[in-house]
């Protein structure tokens, strides 16, 4: 995979504290915040996935098997048993 480096603004007390998280967890600064940003774009990818295929299935509707036809009034369906 072909990497670039990038200048990053963080506030000093983040700076600090997330190179004890990677020196804790034996890697490295670069490592950790690749694989924190890699976690949220695949997350927010399969959150659109999800969102755009939701949407076909709500624009599509379903089929309910009556063919249009309403077979039970409201009332009957709310009728306490």
């Amino acid at each position: 995979m072909e990497t670039r480096n990038v200048t990053l603004s963080l506030p000093v007390s983040l700076l600090r504290d997330a190179k004890v998280l990677a020196a804790e967890h034996h890697t490295s600064l670069s490592a950790l915040l690749t694989a924190a940003l890699t976690e949220r774009v695949q997350r927010e990818r399969g959150y659109n996935a999800a969102w755009k295929r939701t949407s076909e299935r709500m624009r599509r509707g379903y089929d309910l098997g009556i063919e249009g036809r309403i077979t039970i009034s409201r009332d009957e369906l709310h009728e306490r048993r």
